[in-house]
């Protein structure tokens, strides 16, 4: 099974999201979002299929998303926002032929394994 992870290297989920990833025998692309953002478009599929909304998807914690209303703004804005500061992105997402998930906690990628 193929398997991508928009992957943090300084976040504990993310990490233990990878090793679960590479333990089940996943063929796994690796992507540092940080480093290489995913395109808008690239994140309102991810966001379809996983079942959620961007605003779902936006990180809280350690940004300035509430203080700029992202999470109460529409989903045009937020994939805006979080295409062009991808430190918005909650992390990490897995997408594999079964489907996307955003992994918090970790153990959630076992649905789409």
């Amino acid at each position: 099974m193929k398997a991508t992870i928009w992957h943090n290297p300084k976040c504990g989920t993310s990490r233990k999201t990878l090793a679960i990833l590479e333990e089940s025998g996943a063929d796994v692309t690796v992507v540092e979002y940080l480093k290489d953002a995913p395109l808008r478009d690239k994140l309102a599929q991810l966001y379809r299929d996983a079942g959620i909304t961007p605003q779902k998807g936006l990180r809280i914690r350690g940004t300035d998303a509430a203080k700029r209303g992202l999470p109460d703004a529409d989903a045009d804005t937020v994939l805006n926002a979080m295409a062009a500061e991808p430190i918005l992105i909650e992390r990490p997402l897995v997408e594999t032929d079964k489907g996307v998930r955003l992994c918090r906690p970790q153990d959630v990628v076992h649905e789409i394994l």
